[in-house]
C-alpha cells in the first residue's frame, strides 16, 4: 500500500526524466536529472488535511544544498499561525509560505535531519484557515537509508 502511495507521489511530482534510486519502507529517493537533484519523500501517514501532503529532503548540487528539508502541508494554512516540526522531543519552528514549509537555514537542515535519523515518527503542526489547528504526521522507518541513498546518488557516491 505504501509502495502505491509512493509511486502515485512521485508520479505526481513532474516527470523530467526522474529515476527511481530505491523504495525504503514508507520513504523513497528519486533522482531528477532537470533539475539535477536527488531526494526522500514520504506522504503522511495521517494527514490532518484534505489534501496529499509530503516531507521531502533534497540535495541538489548545483544549489549547493545538502539534504535540505521542505514540507508540503495537507491543508492551507492560517498565514498568520507558525508551522512546528516535532521530532521525539524535539520542536523546530520552520519557515513557510502557502503549503509550503523549509528550515530556516542550513544549521536547522542538519539537526532536523540528524533528529530523523533517530526518530521513530514525526509531526508537522500548523492552524488551517479558520483556526483549527492540525497535524501532519510521518513514520520515520527508512527515511534515513532514503535520505542516505539521494545524497549519495547525487555526490556520484
Amino acid at each position: 500500500m505504501r509502495l502505491a502511495a509512493l509511486l502515485i507521489l512521485a508520479i505526481a511530482v513532474p516527470a523530467s526524466a526522474r529515476d527511481t534510486i530505491g523504495i525504503y519502507k514508507g520513504w523513497g529517493a528519486f533522482r531528477d536529472s532537470t533539475p539535477d537533484r536527488c531526494y526522500a519523500i514520504a506522504r503522511p501517514v495521517m494527514a490532518g488535511g484534505r489534501s496529499s501532503g509530503f516531507a521531502s529532503i533534497a540535495t541538489w548540487p548545483k544549489r549547493g544544498l545538502r539534504a535540505s528539508l521542505h514540507i508540503r502541508l495537507s491543508r492551507e494554512r492560517d498565514r498568520s499561525a507558525g508551522v512546528t516540526l516535532t521530532v521525539g522531543e524535539r520542536r523546530f519552528a520552520l519557515v513557510a509560505s502557502g503549503l509550503d514549509a523549509w528550515a530556516s537555514d542550513g544549521p536547522s537542515d542538519r539537526a532536523i535531519v540528524a533528529a530523523l535519523r533517530s526518530g521513530r515518527s514525526m509531526s508537522v503542526e500548523a492552524v488551517a484557515v479558520g483556526g483549527r489547528p492540525f497535524a501532519d504526521v510521518y513514520a520515520l522507518s527508512g527515511a534515513a537509508t532514503a535520505i542516505d541513498a539521494a545524497v549519495l546518488a547525487c555526490s556520484g557516491g
